[in-house]
């Protein structure tokens, strides 16, 4: 009777790991059973990876699928958890907001981040008021059967180092509001704009001088007739 509930235990514990939600295949999710829990033990890790989809500004500036992120990281075991130190490079594509000229940066941050224990001692966390315990257990990352997952905090320093609003050159003129020209192209083209609102005037000044002309043109044939007429008389 012990034994098959102790059977029954063990096989629960090994499907809860198998089944954990992070996936040790991903490149981004690091295992961290090699370092173990005594506080003070480090690794330091390089890797290169491809960029996840989506990593970035949407419409704006980003990272594209597929080019490498290039980690180097440094792995702290503490007593509440494993702290995560590093620092991320690669190249953001996007465009210019002023002309839509393609713009490509050159991209380096560095971030730090905290994965804690499940079951860590309360005793060793800051003691808080009950609502910022809350607060605090909503943007704590935990680990998870050993592991971490980095893409979250990778997401979160990538879009942090990103230009809101990335620009070709400083001194980029932009485009032509009319015809789309860009300027730096041409920084002397204009159009030759007219006031709307002197637009009804012009229309009438046009008017009154075609009838002036008309007027005249009148006249004109009114007396050469009246000459024609006298000469025959």
């Amino acid at each position: 009777m012990y034994g098959r509930n102790f059977d029954l235990q063990r096989s629960v514990k090994a499907g809860t790991a198998l089944n954990t939600r992070l996936d040790h295949r991903n490149p981004l999710v690091f295992d961290t059973h090699e370092l173990g829990r005594r506080p003070g033990a480090m690794q330091r890790l390089s890797r290169e990876i491809a960029a996840p989809a989506d990593l970035g500004l949407a419409g704006v500036i980003g990272v594209p699928e597929g080019a490498p992120l290039k980690l180097k990281l440094r792995i702290e075991s503490v007593m509440e958890g494993v702290l995560v130190t590093g620092t991320v490079r690669a190249s953001a594509t996007g465009e210019c907001v002023r002309c839509l000229e393609s713009v490509e940066r050159e991209l380096k941050a560095d971030f730090q981040e905290m994965f804690s224990y499940p079951d860590a001692d309360d005793r060793t966390r800051s003691k808080a008021e009950p609502a910022d315990d809350a607060e605090d257990d909503e943007d704590t990352l935990f680990l998870e059967d050993g592991l971490f997952d980095l893409e979250p905090v990778l997401r979160d320093v990538v879009v942090l180092a990103l230009p809101l609003q990335p620009v070709c050159r400083e001194d980029c003129l932009g485009l032509c509001p009319d015809c789309g020209l860009s300027l730096n192209d041409d920084p002397d083209h204009h159009h030759d704009a007219v006031d709307i609102r002197w637009a009804a005037l012009q229309g009438l000044v046009v008017t009154d001088q075609d009838g002036e002309k008309d007027n005249m043109s009148g006249t004109a044939s009114d007396g050469v007739q009246g000459a024609a007429e006298k000469q025959e008389k």
